[in-house]
């Protein structure tokens, strides 16, 4: 059975815990959960930087490997809203511990794999570890530090993703290079051995809430999480042809029908939708799906960009926007103090002001002659934007919820983003796939302007074989020409369906970041729409209106 407050308003939030520490700070809790929530960060970025490597070293294609981080994803995002509510009922704790053991195991089992389709369960399992863990650093912090000092909490534990984005690609880059593709997974196991250690011994045992729990709620969620997300993720590869769209349809009906359960279940739901009837909360969601898809809807085509069409190499490529994430470390805690002194909601609003700024000047500095240095500083502005987002955020997402609904509120909000990220993948690619499908024949048709008469049929033929995504920014000669050509022409026709190639990839880049802006504008708006709640001060008793639209856990 549901456990019952008493009639009248709301209980405040009750911001316990502390008693567990046993005279310790809470700030000893958050080595050990931003450990955890870094190697989650790290291998949502470390991966990319070694496909060419896997497909080479495991004898397998560019599809099969693509499966490597899509495994991760599936597994992280359809388990998220579960193991949120799993960590309300046996403590987060304990959840957290069993995330981290499992996490740890299945990197050191995806360093040994030496097939693509053990990676592959690998990286699975290792998805179920990060979901077990993610909602639980949320739910710990909120549960834990008072009003006046969850701000910075959440802070420095922002700060954590801004640390992994960096260090994801650079270091993925340097291991790759030096040592083996084996030791961007095997660099969790020391990490995952400390995080362990200090979890023991720091974290505190929270209060759990025992209720029925809602296995109909945990199957309707993973089936219908798992169809959608597997139609969206894998919709490319079939060409979006009728059987994903019945795969997205039937996830969908599925989770419309997840919906209508939890309506129906009230307060003994999996997802109580009560939670959204707090207007930050609700607000906090969607803003959290835009910039998770945003920075998919960035950084994919970017980075593929840096490669194909300037040339640069995997490490290089990932320098270029290294200093902005590393700013974004830097101005994350900063963000998160902010947040206690003023309204989250102008913390949060500016993030999304500055990161719409910033993808409105990649698009017009993307060419396909850019200087390096003219895309690092657009980038660098990336970082301010990113580090005031996300701590504000999350603690704006949760700062209204009861703390027995803490795990299920992180759960959901940390779903919504992981979401985004996935909605945002597949979009940009079918998107940035149509544009390259116009601008590089468009392109194409201003390259053979130049050429001789006798030289363009043989340039559109060449053209026409050519897998976009397969010529790198270097040199023409691997270009296939048809027979016959002659050898004064080769070159000058090779050069020319090269430019072409650039040029269309660049324009295909720059139209498809207006998507991302679109999302970003939306965020925007949903930050300008949230109340401005006033930091409480240290001490100071919740006002009774606050109380009110608090969720309790009637």
């Amino acid at each position: 059975m549901s456990e019952r407050t008493p009639t009248g308003p709301a209980a405040p939030p009750h911001h316990g815990g502390l008693a567990d520490l046993q005279g310790r700070s809470p700030w000893s809790i958050l080595p050990p959960l931003c450990l955890g929530f870094f190697m989650i960060m790290l291998d949502t970025t470390i991966v990319n930087i070694a496909v060419p490597r896997l497909v080479t070293d495991l004898d397998t294609s560019i599809t099969a490997v693509g499966w490597v981080n899509s495994a991760y994803l599936l597994t992280f995002a359809v388990l998220l809203l579960v193991t949120g509510r799993l960590g309300d009922r046996f403590g987060p704790r304990p959840v957290f511990v069993v995330g981290l053991v499992v996490f740890t195991l299945t990197s050191l089992l995806c360093g040994l794999a030496d097939s693509i389709g053990l990676l592959i369960a690998a990286r699975a399992l290792q998805g179920i570890g990060a979901a077990l863990m993610t909602p639980q650093t949320m739910s710990m912090i909120t549960r834990v530090f008072p009003p006046a000092r969850r701000g910075a909490a959440m802070g420095i534990w922002g700060a954590v993703a801004g640390v992994a984005t960096i260090t994801g690609p650079v270091l993925g880059g340097l291991l790759v290079e030096t040592v083996g593709w084996e030791y961007i997974f095997f660099i969790n196991v020391p990490v995952g051995v400390v995080a362990l250690w200090l979890s023991l011994r720091h974290l505190p045992t929270l209060p759990t809430h025992a209720r029925t729990f809602d296995v109909v709620g945990v199957v309707l969620s993973v089936v219908g999480m798992f169809l959608l997300v597997f139609g969206l993720q894998e919709g490319e590869t079939f060409d979006w042809g009728l059987v994903v769209w019945l795969m997205i349809a039937a996830g969908a009906l599925v989770l419309g029908a997840f919906v209508w359960w939890q309506r129906r279940l009230g307060d003994d739901a999996l997802l109580p939708l009560r939670l959204f009837t707090v207007r930050n909360f609700s607000l906090a969601n969607a803003a959290g799906f835009a910039v998770t898809f945003a920075m998919t809807g960035i950084f994919f085509p970017f980075t593929i960009y840096l490669q194909l069409v300037l040339g640069l190499s995997p490490l290089r490529a990932a320098l270029v926007g290294a200093g902005g994430s590393l700013l974004s470390g830097v101005v994350a805690p900063f963000a998160g103090r902010l947040s206690d002194r003023i309204p989250a909601k102008w913390v949060v609003a500016a993030g999304f002001a500055i990161l719409v700024v910033v993808v409105a000047w990649l698009t017009l500095v993307i060419e396909p002659d850019a200087a390096v240095w003219h895309l690092v500083l657009p980038m660098t502005l990336f970082g301010i934007g990113t580090g005031l987002l996300f701590s504000p955020l999350a603690s704006a997402a949760t700062s209204g919820l009861d703390q027995r609904t803490a795990g299920a509120g992180a759960g959901a909000f940390n779903t919504t983003r992981q979401i985004g990220g996935v909605v945002g993948s597949a979009a940009v690619v079918a998107m940035l796939t149509s544009r390259l499908a116009s601008a590089i024949p468009a392109a194409a048709q201003d390259a053979a302007a130049g050429l001789p008469q006798e030289a363009r049929a043989p340039f559109f033929e060449a053209l026409a074989g050519v897998d976009a995504s397969q010529v790198s920014g270097g040199s023409p000669a691997d270009l296939p020409l048809p027979a016959g050509v002659p050898d004064g022409l080769a070159e000058q026709i090779r050069a020319a369906a090269l430019d072409a190639i650039h040029a269309g990839f660049s324009t295909a880049v720059s139209q498809t970041l207006l998507l991302t802006a679109a999302l970003l504008v939306l965020g925007l708006g949903a930050a300008l729409a949230m109340h401005a709640v006033r930091p409480h001060a240290p001490g100071q008793v919740q006002p009774a209106k606050d109380r009110r639209e608090a969720v309790a856990d009637a």
